[in-house]
């Protein structure tokens, strides 16, 4: 088979289907010596590949983001094949919520949430317009569907009333370079990133769903009890954050609040292990990378129990209402003095975390190709 796998999100480092994308594909590489694979990707001039993505043969259309949706969009109502765009494909995988209509050429495509549908106002305009246009298109398109989480298939299943035989759920992995560090590796990021002694870390992009700003109120709140700890958020900008950085000022935390943007894949497992504690309050996630990598890390984690994050934060962390700022502020108090119970989590972490790896999800999703395929 001759596979091409959509890296734009990899390629051009988009946050969680960057990652995603990275690592699915380099699992594949490493567990599958039987068929070809190839890079397709926009915005070539703009594209940072990363090994071993690197070493693959490349297709690439030269369209920007929104003008590669909108050829997108054109095609499934006009009707028009784009197969032309994948020479020799046998099938082609999509990974960032977005199919080419495709008539030769077989195609799965990833779903990796349906926040647009739940959260609409979490969103930009035109992206939600888009999605909520297409999103049922492509999932009607896609010879196979694969769904990154149980909860979001179920969202499928519920929102489009999609067969339930065409999702394949398959979990994301955690990369084996999260794991606990020494202290020479957290000295050095500690100094990099100019982080705290002793902080409570969050990781994601700053954008409405994140529901961060809940978070500032609840580290508001334990300030005057917990004054040794800082707050660390570890992520670029989004989109819709001006009424964050607003609250930030109201609340008068800008000198409490470190922000080291962007950070790179290799310094991240060392942060994790830094902190004392990390916090995700997220409204709504297809799957919740960060608070498996975070468990990998052994730092106790307290994360939100809506939409996938329990399957997979399992018993390892404390699970919270995201809409209850006083919930928030008791675990968060809870873990900070509770000795025995940070312990607990620091042990579980890692044992949870092992239930996930990219190879699995490599080998399943070599299974949805095959099956395709017929090989």
């Amino acid at each position: 088979m001759r596979i091409c796998v959509n890296a734009s999100p990899a390629v051009h480092h988009i946050a969680g289907l960057g990652r995603y994308t990275q690592e699915l594909m380099a699992a594949l590489l490493a567990v599958d010596s039987e068929n070809e694979y190839v890079a397709f990707y926009n915005r070539p001039s703009e594209a940072q590949i990363d090994p071993p993505l690197d070493q693959l043969p490349h297709l690439t259309t030269d369209l920007a983001t929104k003008p590669w949706r909108m050829s997108a969009l054109l095609a499934h109502f006009a009707r028009i094949p784009q197969d032309r765009l994948f020479p020799e494909v046998d099938l082609f995988h999509a990974t960032d919520h977005l199919l080419p209509r495709l008539t030769r050429v077989k195609s799965v495509f990833t779903l990796h949430d349906l926040v647009f549908q739940f959260y609409p106002h979490t969103h930009k305009t035109l992206n939600r317009w888009f999605l909520t246009l297409m999103m049922p298109r492509f999932l009607r398109a896609a010879d196979a569907v694969i769904a990154v989480s149980e909860h979001t298939k179920g969202d499928a299943v519920r929102t489009y009333g999609m067969d339930e035989a065409k999702i394949a759920v398959i979990y994301e992995g955690v990369s084996e370079r999260f794991h606990r560090r020494a202290p020479d590796a957290i000295a050095a990021v500690r100094q990099k990133y100019s982080l705290p002694d002793r902080f409570i870390l969050s990781v994601g992009t700053i954008e409405p769903r994140k529901n961060l700003t809940s978070l500032l109120e609840a580290y508001h709140a334990l300030r005057n009890e917990e004054s040794e700890y800082r707050l660390v958020l570890v992520g670029k900008k989004g989109w819709l954050y001006t009424g964050f950085f607003r609250r930030i000022h109201e609340l008068g935390l800008e000198d409490e609040i470190v922000f080291p943007g962007f950070v790179p894949d290799e310094d991240l497992p060392a942060i994790y292990s830094a902190a004392d504690l990390f916090v995700f309050p997220s409204l709504y996630e297809g799957f919740g990378l960060p608070v498996l990598e975070a468990l990998a890390c052994g730092t106790p984690v307290i994360a939100s129990n809506a939409s996938s994050v329990p399957e997979v934060a399992g018993d390892s962390a404390l699970l919270v209402d995201p809409s209850s700022v006083e919930a928030l502020v008791h675990d968060m108090r809870a873990v900070l003095n509770n000795t025995e119970l940070r312990q607990d989590l620091q042990a579980r972490g890692p044992k949870q975390a092992a239930k996930f790896s990219w190879q699995r999800a490599a080998r399943e999703t070599l299974d949805v190709y095959s099956s395709l395929l017929g090989s």
